[in-house]
């Protein structure tokens, strides 16, 4: 079964009242038997607008720390993304050298995403899918829940659309606020499929979140591939650090 991917962002720290910004920042991966997998490699660009953090570009080196991902200590996978036409439906480009393996996603007019996969098996496949006003692409999930933190914070749950890359399509999704055993923070997001049949087939994901909305925990599927069918289960916890720009939209 083809899987959906989760390819994550992570917050950006503002170098100013306002203007240009850049965060670089690491954080770890642990598998299901404890074995750290790989670290990441972030550098966020951006700008402190009116005194809130706007994302602009954000690249990921994948360093192995595992000798099943590849020689230890070399980057073994990279994405990019662009936020300049929406931060909830950003642009991605994801390359997975071991397997072959590269994953295009353009956001057209944030109505349409036009999908390029170079799969493991050698394949090409392309997908349009179109894109309704709650859709979420890849890492755009931080800033949706972000842009949700003061009905969340208020126990309620928020609806919407989340794009499955290599299956060319949307599903029905919902965040709410969550209790887990594996994530200690202020704000613990349980984000799952609406769908009955994908609820049997895909496990929730677990969010992490500190008070200033820093992502700090990620639990569920991740990006990187075990083999040709299935990615890591993984958790990613990332460390917090200064951000003199806020993260969380301001009150009305």
């Amino acid at each position: 079964m083809k899987q959906l991917t989760s390819l994550l962002l992570v917050p950006a720290l503002c170098l100013g009242a306002d203007g240009p910004a850049e965060y670089r920042f690491s954080g770890t991966a642990t598998g299901d038997d404890g074995i750290r997998l790989y670290e990441e490699h972030h550098t966020v660009n951006g700008e402190c607008r009116n005194g809130h953090f706007v994302p602009r570009t954000h690249g990921v080196d994948y360093v192995a720390l595992d000798e099943s991902l590849g020689r230890l200590n070399h980057t073994f996978a990279r994405k990019q993304i662009d936020y300049s036409q929406s931060t909830w439906r950003p642009t991605v480009d994801f390359s997975q050298p071991n397997f072959d393996e590269r994953l295009m996603i353009r956001n057209v007019n944030d109505r349409q995403a036009r999908l390029r996969w170079q799969t493991p098996t050698g394949e090409q496949e392309t997908f349009v899918v179109p894109l309704d006003r709650d859709t979420v692409i890849d890492a755009g999930f931080v800033h949706f829940i972000r842009d949700h933190w003061a009905s969340l914070e208020q126990g309620q749950s928020v609806a919407f659309s989340f794009l499955a890359p290599t299956r060319g399509e949307t599903y029905g999704f919902v965040a709410e606020p969550t209790t887990s055993d594996a994530v200690d923070a202020p704000m613990v997001i349980n984000m799952r499929p609406t769908g009955v049949l994908l609820r049997w087939a895909v496990d929730p994901i677990i969010l992490g979140f500190d008070d200033q909305g820093r992502l700090t925990d990620y639990v569920g599927l991740g990006n990187i591939r075990r083999d040709q069918d299935r990615n890591y289960n993984v958790q990613l916890r990332y460390p917090g650090g200064d951000i003199p720009c806020p993260l969380l939209p301001q009150a009305n």
